[in-house]
C-alpha cells in the first residue's frame, strides 16, 4: 500500500512530547520513565493508533507503547493522544521494528501486538515480515519467558505462514482462530482502522497468540 506523504509530519514527530525522541536511551528503564511498575505492552506497526489507544483507555494499569516507523502515518496517531492527559500510561516510538532490541532490555516486555501487518508476499522478502522467525528471534530478546505475541490479520497465506513460523521457531500456540469475530475469543476483542474495513467487507479475521516453549 502506497502512503501519502503528509507534509511536516516527520518535523512534527521529532519534537512532539507524545513520540519518546531517543528511546535506545530508556533501555531496561521503561517502568522509571511511565512512574511505577506495570505490565508494558507494545504494539508494533501500530499504524493510526486506534487500536493501542482503546487499550490504554480500559486499562489504565498497563504500560503501553506504540511503534510506528512511517512519520506520515504515527501523526495521526499523535492527533489522537493530544490533550489526552488520562494517557499517561502511553507513548508513541518513531523506530523500525528491527531496531528493537536495542530498545528494551532482556525481560522488559510482557506482550507484542502485531495487527495487520505488512504480508510482504514476495518470497524473496519473507524474512520481512514481522511474524517470521528471524522477527521472532528479536522478539525473544526482549520478552518477558511468559510474554506472548497477539497477532492478528485478515490475510491468509501470511496467517498461515506466521503459525508454521512459529512451530519452527519453537514457540508455543496458545490460540489460533481463523474467524476470530465468530469465535469464543471474540469477546473484549478490540478491533483496529484496518480490522473494522476488512471486517465489514466480509472477510474472516485471523489470529494467533503465541509463547515461547519452555526448554526442559
Amino acid at each position: 500500500m502506497r502512503l501519502r506523504n503528509i507534509k511536516g509530519a516527520r518535523e512534527e514527530i521529532a519534537v512532539s512530547e507524545y513520540v519518546t525522541q531517543n528511546p535506545k536511551e530508556q533501555k531496561g528503564n521503561w517502568n522509571a520513565y511511565f512512574g511505577g511498575e506495570a505490565p508494558l505492552h507494545v504494539e508494533i506497526g501500530m499504524g493510526k493508533g486506534r487500536f493501542i489507544t482503546t487499550l490504554a483507555e480500559l486499562n489504565p494499569d498497563i504500560h503501553y507503547i506504540g511503534v510506528e516507523k512511517y512519520a506520515s502515518v504515527l501523526i495521526r496517531a499523535v492527533e489522537k493522544k493530544k490533550g489526552r492527559d488520562d494517557l499517561n500510561n502511553l507513548t508513541f516510538l518513531s523506530v523500525d521494528a528491527a531496531e528493537l532490541p536495542e530498545v528494551f532490555a532482556a525481560g522488559e516486555v510482557d506482550r507484542i501486538y502485531l495487527n495487520f501487518s505488512d504480508p510482504w508476499p514476495k518470497e524473496r522478502h519473507a524474512r520481512r515480515r514481522l511474524t517470521s522467525r528471524e522477527f521472532l528471534a528479536r522478539y525473544e530478546q526482549f520478552l518477558k519467558p511468559e510474554g506472548e505475541i497477539w497477532f492478528k490479520t485478515d490475510n491468509r497465506g501470511l496467517f498461515d505462514f506466521s503459525v508454521e513460523e512459529a512451530k519452527e521457531a519453537g514457540w508455543q500456540l496458545l490460540e489460533v482462530t481463523y474467524d476470530l469475530h465468530h469465535s469464543p475469543y471474540a469477546e473484549g476483542n478490540v478491533m483496529t482502522e484496518y480490522e473494522e474495513k476488512f471486517s465489514s467487507l466480509g472477510n474472516p479475521i485471523h489470529r494467533m497468540v503465541i509463547k515461547k516453549k519452555k526448554i526442559g
